[in-house]
């Protein structure tokens, strides 16, 4: 039986835990603003036309900030077309996804949307079709209380007070060959750099995210994120990463592991952001916004989704609708510590996507609403990683995966919140015929003691939860859990991902 031993000590931390690490990202793409967060003939739609069951999910889900419109739809995305009259908004072709945008939900509407959800707005501008001028338009639409011609266009528009949104993305993958707009680093580092310095001549406030490489597979990635970042250090505060994740020829033991490569991901380009520091002479940290992860089928999008023909333009057409296993669950929250062990420069994180497209939260036209396998991890972690991410001392028994070599068979990482001197620890037992047995010394943390344990598991790891069986998969009580003299010993069961809480 594999073993692991975990030692928790409050004092030492990694990092403060943001609150934006729980973030998500909503996209004009398929169904995932029309059918799935509106739908203004279900029986659940609010008086807006926004379904009031989607709502409930993503408030317990615990999403923190909402990244918005794209996303490769960003790209070619005129923000005009989105506000005003619903009836006068034109009807747009959209090319990044071969779809009709119909605009009928836009800046407001979303804006309001987030309001019931509790989540802030991080929006994206388009540098691909457009650049500094529609930006500038942008910003004092947005952020500009009155006495303009944009901003009271805003107020004409029913929009009394400013949206006043912080943090904004300098485009969307635009080292990608499949942007509209794509580029070289060195054009893209000066068109970001502009937009930047001149969205600061209007609101000196505003946060700001350049695009790093959209995977760390791209031939140009290290070197994309030395330029880009050679144009832009001064005028930015983060640096985006994208990753994504899938089982590919039945490597189940290389697609555990996934959480490895996000952390040499993250690694990596920290590493160059603080050369691109050192060589500047900065006294100013770039910060790490990892704002589209998840596991995603990549090749069903060729496959089986991709839509083509000069007259084929559908509205909110059924794409990149995975459905996700308990295997792919224990990867997703494997991701989640990969993200939680670097919050101090990790700062801001988005899941992509929230609703119907490759999400948490699946939803049927007319019908019901319910959560993917992928739903509960976020949702627990968001609830119980508060405070600081401790420092990782973890020993654990190893395995050999094709892709990353020699890794842990668990992966583990705790967080402490000093204010309510509550402990919570998430752990993955990548193994996929043991289960593990896990030492956590919490003799530390004093008078700490087990409030809680929690597992993702199923003896059938393929397991899904789909409109027939909604409820297919959830957590359990993780009940294999031993308390005495200052340490918890638990045994983990194959593929899972569990969370225990301290107090």
């Amino acid at each position: 039986m594999p073993t692991a031993h975990l030692t928790i000590d409050p004092h030492f931390v990694v990092g403060p835990i943001n609150r934006r690490l729980f973030g998500s990202f909503v996209e004009h793409l398929g169904r995932s603003v029309y059918d799935g967060i509106y739908e203004p003939g279900h029986p659940a739609a609010d008086e807006e036309g926004f379904r009031t069951d989607v709502i409930e999910l993503v408030k317990e889900l615990g999403v923190s900030a909402i990244r918005y419109p794209g996303g490769n739809f960003v790209s070619g995305f005129r923000w005009e077309d989105s506000v005003g009259p619903r009836e006068e908004r034109p009807r747009r072709l959209d090319l990044a996804w071969h779809s009709t945008e119909t605009n009928e939900v836009g800046l407001h509407e979303f804006s309001s949307w987030l309001d019931k959800v509790g989540s802030e707005l991080m929006l994206a501008v388009n540098l691909g079709t457009r650049g500094t001028l529609e930006a500038l338009d942008l910003i004092e639409y947005t952020n500009i209380a009155r006495g303009t011609a944009l901003s009271e266009q805003r107020i004409a528009n029913g929009k009394t007070d400013a949206f006043g949104i912080r943090m904004w993305c300098l485009g969307n993958e635009m080292d990608g060959p499949w942007q509209l707009g794509h580029r070289s680093a060195d054009d893209y580092g000066a068109i970001a750099a502009r937009a930047a310095k001149a969205m600061r001549m209007v609101d000196p406030s505003i946060e700001l995210v350049v695009c790093g490489s959209s995977g760390a597979q791209m031939p140009t990635f290290g070197e994309w994120e030395r330029v880009v970042l050679g144009h832009s250090y001064d005028e930015v505060d983060y640096i985006s990463c994208h990753a994504y994740y899938e089982e590919k020829n039945g490597d189940l033991g290389s697609f555990l592991a996934s959480s490895v490569d996000m952390d040499r991901f993250i690694e990596s380009v920290v590493a160059t952001a603080d050369h691109v520091k050192a060589v500047k002479g900065s006294d100013k940290t770039i910060d790490i916004s990892f704002d589209e992860w998840n596991v995603w089928y990549q090749d069903r999008f060729q496959q089986v989704d991709k839509i083509e023909g000069i007259d084929n333009w559908p509205v909110a057409p059924r794409l990149l609708e995975d459905v996700y296993s308990v295997a792919d669950a224990v990867v997703f929250g494997s991701l989640l510590i990969s993200l939680l062990k670097h919050a101090d420069r990790v700062t801001s994180a988005s899941l992509a996507q929230l609703v119907n497209v490759i999400a948490p939260i699946m939803t049927e036209p007319g019908g019901p609403a319910w959560k993917q396998t992928t739903f509960f991890p976020f949702a627990l972690t968001s609830a119980l990683a508060t405070g600081s991410t401790l420092v990782q001392k973890l020993t654990s028994d190893r395995y050999t995966s094709e892709l990353y070599g020699e890794v842990n068979l668990v992966d583990a990482v705790a967080t402490h919140d000093e204010g309510s001197g509550r402990t919570s620890v998430f752990l993955v037992n990548r193994s996929q015929t043991d289960a593990a047995v896990v030492t956590i010394d919490v003799g530390a943390l004093g008078s700490a003691a087990l409030l809680d344990a929690q597992t993702l598991s199923d003896a059938d790891i393929h397991a899904k939860n789909t409109l027939a069986e909604p409820t297919r998969v959830g957590l359990r009580p993780l009940e294999s859990v031993e308390e005495a003299d200052g340490t918890i010993t638990v045994t983990l069961p194959p593929v899972s991902w569990s969370a225990l809480s301290l107090g």
